[in-house]
């Protein structure tokens, strides 16, 4: 039995809400709150609500333009892939010029938000669309690619603490190490989905590269950094008790997150790479926060 041909919307809001999809907008919630939670560090309470608007533009522009990037570049690997091959670019349901019009939509909507925070901001705008470019491309050389998906994260701590005031603080940098082996490590998981299909095509990842057993003691060793991290993180910032009691949440969750998986046994991948991981980054946002307003 052969599924039917699938069909692309008729209307350009169709379209738009299909490239949503595509991107999977709502994983925004992973990068997000990190920001938040750095916005309100650096105010030491409720930032005010201007720069903390463009700041959430730029982010969401930022991650959508990344998001399409990652779409186009790996449209023909997704095409050989079963589980990818559904996605809306490789299935034809949106095509990559489509895509590339709501990148630039997205990438404008970025630059208009860095121009109304600090100018060093501006100035380093092109590092993060670099990266953003540069990710997908990883995996075809190199099995470290999960880190250079984290060093998209680990930027967003100190750029927001620079779009905020033009300096940095070391303290926050320990918080955007802490980002990337957090991110690191829940795509290490992700990734065991594919390890035949990589090791078939030749791309490069720490499951394809190590085996799944492995890939997942590091994925625990990442996470492991991550706590860490988070922890120097708030000595130097001198943050509120509330801070570390995120922290500790965080780890208590990063240990069940990785439960949920195991060499013999990754039925439970979806709720360990979505639906823990946004957990996760709302509920460390949340007490970092809290100890800020209680501040």
């Amino acid at each position: 039995m052969t599924s039917a041909t699938p069909q692309a919307p008729g209307t350009a809001w169709g379209r738009v809400l299909l490239f949503f999809d595509t991107i999977k907008f709502e994983h925004s919630v992973f990068a997000l709150p990190f920001a938040a939670a750095t916005a309100f560090l650096v105010s030491d309470g409720l930032p005010d609500w201007e720069p903390l608007l463009w700041l959430a533009i730029a982010m969401v522009g930022a991650r959508t333009f990344g998001m399409g990037a990652n779409r186009v570049i790996d449209a023909e690997i997704d095409a050989r892939n079963p589980r990818t091959a559904t996605r809306a670019v490789p299935a034809g349901l949106i095509s990559s010029r489509q895509v590339w019009v709501y990148m630039a939509v997205a990438m404008a909507a970025f630059l208009i938000a860095v121009s109304q925070l600090d100018r060093l901001a501006w100035f380093l705008s092109p590092v993060v669309i670099a990266m953003l470019i540069f990710y997908p491309y990883t995996k075809r050389f190199t099995w470290l690619a999960h880190l250079a998906l984290g060093g998209v994260y680990i930027m967003i701590p100190p750029a927001t603490w620079i779009a905020m005031t033009g300096d940095l603080n070391w303290g926050v940098t320990w918080l955007g190490v802490g980002a990337m082996f957090w991110v690191a490590g829940f795509d290490i998981i992700y990734a065991t989905a594919d390890i035949e299909i990589d090791r078939a095509q030749g791309l490069n990842s720490i499951p394809a590269r190590f085996g799944i057993r492995s890939a997942l003691w590091i994925s625990r060793g990442f996470h492991l950094v991550t706590v860490v991290s988070l922890g120097i993180a708030g000595t130097l910032l001198d943050a509120h008790a509330l801070y570390f009691i995120g922290t500790g949440a965080a780890a208590a969750l990063l240990a069940f997150e990785q439960q949920l998986v195991s060499p013999n046994d990754l039925s439970k991948l979806g709720a360990a790479f979505f639906t823990m991981n946004g957990v996760i980054a709302v509920v460390f946002a949340g007490f970092v926060i809290a100890g800020t307003l209680v501040n």
